[in-house]
């Protein structure tokens, strides 16, 4: 969740690693940082200078200009603190007690605690409360040892060091190391944490995300878990964990998505919502063109043996994932008729269901590297494998925004949302790109399984395609009314969020967006519920957001919405205008469009109010605190 960026070639490192860095901001962080090394004139070592600030980026970009920092090689760092707050000392890159080795890592050392005790005994001083600190005294350790036996500094001899320390290392981590000794290289690793290596003209990069090679390089080469990597201006030397020598193709970035845009909307959420017209357009483009036949009604790149002898699904996700898989259970289930559970990743690792025949089992995280739901994965994969005995049929599928990234290299089958690049830390268009993958397996499954009628698979079909108008429609209308809302939670502390059916997941949602960005206690209940207990919240001071979609539920909705009603709270509808409807104070008035299809848009509202209310009250929206884009640590 953490920021990297490393570079060594012929030009100076640090304006290219702020700039990289300004290209990670999106994925959250509290501190940043970076290292660069100047050779030292009729000398083969170079001057390591550390520079490190406490806040945003533009506070470490102050700095460097202010005090300056030399170099062609260089290694920067954007933080999220998970060990030490978020403070100076310990931000990244750490260095060894000498001042000449530096490192910055993603992820978390699990072991630290025991590596910083013997290391604390061999009399090293920490000067910072994280896990990363014991890299680099690992590291100043072991080129100790390396040049008792006689070695000179070197690129390799730092490398070699690098893999000796590996095994030492429990946990995720993508490091990248520098040493003053050695100012022509720069060391990766990488397990279970997102590294990858770019190839420019004259220079090598790495990074944790490819925006911030984007503006460099369309040339990468991704990391496997285990490797290490030499970075020098002649080329790369990469291994994998038993120092064995690798060959392997660059790859190329795909598209101009990873460009980082504002346009002429305040916030990248609010332009993300409104882009939201736009993802499914292309979506429908993709997924759902002209002259499909009626047996096939959507374009999903699997062939016909995927959906064949699957009984049930399993869906693991965290978050606003686990809402999109939520929706996707209730289509699964009511639509398709094939059984569907829906997990939390976090969880599912430590108390996993029994083991079932012909399974299909579904990771999604807008990212490709959320680190439960891959590890969930993983572990499912494992114990399965050990039942080829049974003959069942087991398969895994992945639903991202980032087809590039390890959930990708992890899972053979993966739907790529397409939804471009998301800026604001909360997710938006991406969600409704997750739901809309959910759609296009129902509608596949549905009609290989012959769980309904051509007729019925081809009206959802067509209700989809007149999707992105309806978008458009509401968000344009609902923007304003959110708006001039929002000055309404200016004191405002707590908040229910009701649904039923298919659009209770979408209270949750509606729930964590509030929660996130304007920091209100918010919560999420099935509108049945109310009754059995959060009804003893409400008063003048809680407001209720009902979602009141007509379908099976909308007459029970309304009742629930009611009893709210009658505690005096402030009743927000979205709900088509009616005379039934006219119960709320506020209403957020909806098309007339069947239930299927109803939490496509009845999440725009609840996106939009959380916006204005955390933009009211003059908050960071794109970039909420605590918070972080792609969550790579357990």
């Amino acid at each position: 969740m953490c920021g990297i960026v490393g570079v060594i070639g012929s030009r100076e490192a640090a304006p290219l690693l702020l700039e990289g860095l300004r290209q990670l901001e999106y994925r959250g962080y509290d501190s940043s940082g970076l290292a660069t090394i100047n050779t030292q004139e009729d000398s083969s070592c170079g001057h390591l200078t550390c520079k490190r600030v406490k806040g945003k980026l533009g506070n470490l970009n102050a700095l460097v200009e202010k005090e300056g920092s030399p170099g062609h090689l260089g290694i920067g760092h954007t933080r999220w603190a998970t060990h030490g707050k978020p403070e100076e000392c310990n931000a990244h890159p750490h260095r060894d007690v000498s001042g000449e080795v530096a490192v910055v890592q993603n992820g978390i050392i699990e072991n630290h605690r025991s590596l910083r005790q013997a290391l604390e005994k061999e009399g090293v001083e920490f000067s910072s409360e994280t896990d990363t600190e014991v890299v680099p005294h690992l590291i100043a350790r072991e080129l100790k040892l390396l040049s008792k036996d006689g070695r000179q500094a070197s690129g390799a001899m730092l490398l070699e060091a690098m893999h000796r320390v590996s095994p030492n290392l429990r946990g995720s981590y993508a490091i990248a190391l520098i040493w003053a000794q050695t100012p022509d290289a720069l060391v990766v690793a990488k397990r279970q944490a997102p590294l990858v290596i770019g190839l420019g003209e004259g220079e090598f990069l790495c990074a944790s995300d490819t925006p911030a090679l984007a503006g460099f390089t369309r040339t990468i080469l991704p990391m496997e878990d285990g490797e290490i990597a030499l970075l020098t201006p002649l080329g790369i030397e990469l291994y994998d964990e038993k120092y064995k020598r690798q060959k392997r193709s660059p790859a190329l970035l795909s598209g101009v998505e990873h460009v980082v845009d504002k346009r002429n909307f305040r916030h990248f959420m609010l332009k993300e919502i409104h882009e939201q017209s736009e993802t499914a357009e292309l979506w429908i483009a993709r997924h759902l063109p002209t002259g499909l036949p009626l047996e096939l009604p959507v374009a999903l790149p699997f062939q016909d043996s995927f959906y064949e002898g699957i009984d049930q699904i399993q869906i693991l996700a965290c978050g606003t994932s686990r809402h999109a898989g939520l929706v996707g259970a209730y289509l699964l289930e009511q639509f398709a008729g094939i059984p569907t559970t829906v997990f939390y990743a976090s969880e599912f690792r430590y108390a996993p269901p029994p083991l079932a025949p012909n399974t299909l089992t579904i990771g999604v995280t807008q990212s490709g590297e959320t680190a439960d739901t891959l590890a969930a994965l993983a572990m499912e994969d494992a114990r399965r494998q050990t039942c080829n005995d049974l003959k069942f049929i087991s398969r895994q599928l992945g639903i991202t925004n980032r087809p590039e990234s390890s959930l990708s290299r992890q899972v053979s089958n993966i739907l790529d949302i397409g939804a471009g690049l998301e800026i604001g830390v909360v997710a938006t268009k991406t969600f409704l790109g997750q739901l809309l993958a959910f759609y296009g397996l129902t509608l596949a499954f549905a009609a290989r399984h012959k769980r309904r009628s051509y007729e019925e698979i081809n009206t959802l079909s067509d209700e989809l395609k007149a999707l992105p108008n309806q978008l458009r429609e509401i968000i344009k209308q609902h923007d304003a009314i959110s708006e001039s809302l929002a000055h309404k939670f200016s004191e405002t502390q707590d908040v229910i969020f009701l649904g039923r059916g298919i659009n209770y997941p979408i209270a949750l949602e509606g729930a964590l967006k509030l929660k996130e960005i304007s920091y209100i206690h918010a919560e999420g209940y099935p509108a049945g519920e109310m009754k059995h207990g959060p009804i003893a919240l409400l008063d003048t001071k809680v407001p209720v957001i009902s979602i009141a979609m007509p379908g099976v539920v909308f007459d029970k909705v309304l009742s629930n919405a009611q009893e709210a009603k009658a505690r005096d709270a402030e009743l927000i509808g979205i709900a088509p205008i009616g005379s039934e409807t006219e119960i709320f104070d506020t209403l957020f008035p909806m098309p007339k469009v069947s239930e299927w299809i109803s939490p496509l848009l009845s999440v725009i509202p609840m996106q939009l109010l959380s916006y204005h209310i955390a933009a009211h009250r003059g908050l960071d929206v794109d970039q909420p605190r605590n918070l972080a884009k792609s969550v790579t640590v357990e």
